[in-house]
């Protein structure tokens, strides 16, 4: 099959930058194509796949249970929405309304972010703790542990934490004073991939539920991600997300995702029904999720640097221009960093960043220093041919 953007008038990308949503995620493999167009050719019980998904999950992450959400967003306000109800199909009922129920979250300043909007989509209330001086530089402290045992009354639902390679307190030091207090933790590790064992090590460090995106390194489908963690809460994540329009005579679901026996009925359609996950997201997130932990971490990031070496040499010789080939072991994903001589070249990083963008064919590229005439490149999504094309534009560009 040819290129179906070129039929449908929509300009395909040379993604440079990463497998970010603005930019459709990664490319999945054949494989994962495959098995999706599989799934798509029956019909199935999604709560029945969701169960079989989720073992596998379990398996591969050391969670006692897995389900497969829209995305990391959604993993979060199905997480948190678990976290407020528990398994009581009334309380699920009245989302967002909390009145009764425990309506606040507490989050380190320093953690809050724009995809947080998920949290608060529940109903709950964030509370800030802390102040992160290091990051305004008037210090070096951050929120501290005590500091968020001392936020935690009795209308705290959880505790929401974004893991990043700064993120403070440490996530064990958070676990101890909310687990001592009953309150579970919430963790955001959309992009904390690789390393691969950061499947299984926020789980092992005691965090209740964990939100991984399924479309970036996994190479799953871009509407997918992991929601894993203690069973009870997966549970009632899949209780207020699975289409419940069914007659109670006839709703039976798998035991192992939903122990129907312990309930006093369904609840109605959830806070998460808009969330909706097809049998093909499913099948593909899996079969991706399998194909990442097979390949590992040393195949994958000899995979990447042979990319960046590939470009740096496509790149030689190009004038007012040095190259910065970041391959190391100590970082996750390899990138080439291009810093423009802006004086002698005329031309600006940002304006580089814009014929790169606006040409052809379009490359997009890392923009975060461009006002410090630097340009990045990773090799995440780079196909076959990409390397060649991005460094013809360049020499374009820039006269080589």
């Amino acid at each position: 099959m040819g290129n179906i953007y070129e039929e449908l008038g929509v300009r395909t990308i040379i993604n440079a930058t990463g497998p970010s949503t603005r930019l459709s995620g990664s490319i999945m493999s054949d494989e994962v194509s495959s098995a999706m167009k599989a799934a798509s050719e029956h019909c199935v019980d999604i709560a029945e796949l969701q169960a079989w998904a989720g073992g596998v999950i379990a398996e591969i992450t050391g969670a006692e249970a897995g389900y497969v959400t829209s995305g990391a967003a959604a993993g979060l306000l199905l997480g948190v929405s678990a976290c407020v109800t528990g398994l009581d199909p009334g309380r699920m009922n009245r989302l967002p309304d909390l009145t009764g129920m425990k309506d606040e979250v507490i989050m380190p300043r320093s953690h809050r972010n724009f995809y947080d909007h998920a949290i608060r989509a529940v109903g709950v209330k964030l509370i800030e703790v802390g102040i992160a001086d290091r990051f305004s530089g008037a210090g070096v402290r951050d929120t501290e542990a005590w500091e968020i045992d001392d936020a935690i009354t009795d209308r705290t639902a959880a505790i929401a934490y974004v893991v990043n390679a700064h993120s403070q307190p440490l996530l064990p030091e958070v676990v101890e004073v909310a687990h001592a207090k009953g309150v579970p933790v919430v963790v955001d590790a959309a992009g904390q991939l690789p390393p691969q064992s950061n499947l299984k090590r926020f789980i092992v460090e005691g965090a209740d539920i964990v939100c991984f995106s399924g479309g970036k390194t996994i190479r799953g489908p871009q509407s997918s991600g992991i929601l894993c963690g203690k069973w009870e809460l997966v549970s009632a994540a899949a209780l207020q997300h699975l289409d419940q329009d069914i007659y109670a005579e006839l709703w039976d679901p798998p035991p192992s995702l939903i122990d129907k026996e312990t309930l006093p009925g369904a609840p109605q359609h959830g806070l998460g029904r808009p969330c909706k996950v097809g049998k093909e997201e499913i099948v593909g997130l899996i079969t991706a999720l399998r194909m990442f932990v097979e390949e590992g971490d040393q195949a994958r990031a000899e995979r990447w640097a042979n990319s960046i070496r590939s470009l740096g040499a496509a790149l030689e010789g190009l004038p007012n221009i040095t190259v910065d080939m970041q391959i190391n072991p100590g970082r996750p994903v390899p990138m080439l960093c291009l810093t423009l001589d802006e004086e002698k070249s005329g031309i600006t990083g940002v304006n580089l960043a814009k014929q790169l963008i606006k040409g052809y064919p379009c490359i997009q590229p890392g923009t975060g220093g461009m006002y410090e005439g630097e340009i990045t490149f990773g090799p995440m999504c780079l196909r076959d041919g990409d390397v060649e094309a991005i460094g013809k534009r360049l020499s374009e560009i820039l006269g080589g």
